[in-house]
């Protein structure tokens, strides 16, 4: 069985600096990562979708972590086609338009090439210092199977490279019939790292808990089951608390799932409060057993 890194999506949200998770004297940016990074061998940065990384940043995090300590780094939302924030933007780059949100095709071409070098240049410093686990590329609900979008996928690995993205998709279209089995063979001939979720279902943006590695690294990312999953409240959507059952009940599960990869990246999602930190401990507990 390959090795399982477990961690949560967060270590800096507002509920959970008021949850009481951090001791009291972890009451800095520095002092909070460090806390973290003792309990958990991993992290996503989940930030780096709404604004892109600074350097500077990515080397604070290089040095405050230690070694063997990994960053997972979600991908700028315009790397995914979701709107993206013309404020958002690097200044210089930032197309003329009144418009609030923009795609890629509002940049001019020389803008949008501009805008990958600098998002993966800004992670040299956890590159060079080994602690850049993935990139995660999770796609907007409609993004859906057809072929230009495969070959997005393949064109994301080739511009990634030799850093490893990995591919969270949001349509049920990938996983309706016979497309699940279409969809995990193409991930496999290209070595293209599958994202599984755990989600509520029933939704348009639901995918099943699809559990299936497709290159030497796997990712399983828990977004919880809350009832208000469409709300626009991010809290209420993640404010989820998994029991210790259904964590008892993941936990063979995962270990298969290792089973077929070098290496599992397990994050909680459930962001709200200590929910995901207190849930990522248990599933620690329950997978050494």
């Amino acid at each position: 069985m390959g090795e399982i890194k477990v961690g949560t999506a967060s270590w800096t949200d507002r509920t959970l600096l008021d949850s009481g998770w951090y001791p009291a004297d972890a009451d800095t940016p520095e002092r909070r990562l460090s806390y973290y990074a003792r309990r958990f061998p991993l992290v996503e940065v989940d930030a780096t979708y709404y604004s892109p990384p600074a350097e500077r940043t990515a080397r604070l995090w290089a040095e405050r972590t230690p070694p063997g300590f990994t960053f997972n780094v979600k991908a700028f939302s315009l790397l995914t086609g979701h709107p993206t924030r013309v404020s958002a933007l690097y200044k210089d780059l930032r197309p003329e338009t009144d418009k609030r949100n923009v795609y890629p095709d509002d940049l001019p071409a020389q803008a949008y090439e501009e805008v990958w070098t600098r998002f993966l240049s800004a992670l040299d410093p956890l590159v060079s210092a080994g602690k850049l686990g993935a990139l995660l590329f999770q796609f907007p609900p409609w993004f859906t199977i057809r072929r230009d979008n495969k070959q997005y996928l393949i064109e994301v690995a080739r511009r990634c490279a030799p850093l490893r993205p990995v591919f969270e998709l949001r349509h049920a279209s990938w996983f309706d019939g016979d497309n699940a089995e279409e969809t995990l063979d193409f991930l496999r001939a290209h070595e293209l790292p599958f994202v599984c979720v755990d989600m509520p279902q029933g939704h348009k943006s639901s995918v099943p808990p699809v559990l299936a590695a497709t290159a030497d690294l796997a990712v399983v990312r828990f977004h919880g089951h809350s009832e208000k999953w469409t709300s626009k409240d991010i809290h209420e959507k993640f404010g989820y608390d998994y029991s210790d059952r259904e964590l008892g009940d993941w936990a063979p599960k995962l270990r298969e799932l290792a089973g077929q990869a070098e290496q599992t990246h397990v994050l909680m999602n459930n962001c709200y409060r200590d929910n995901a930190q207190r849930n990522a401990t248990t599933l620690v507990d329950l997978l050494e057993r």
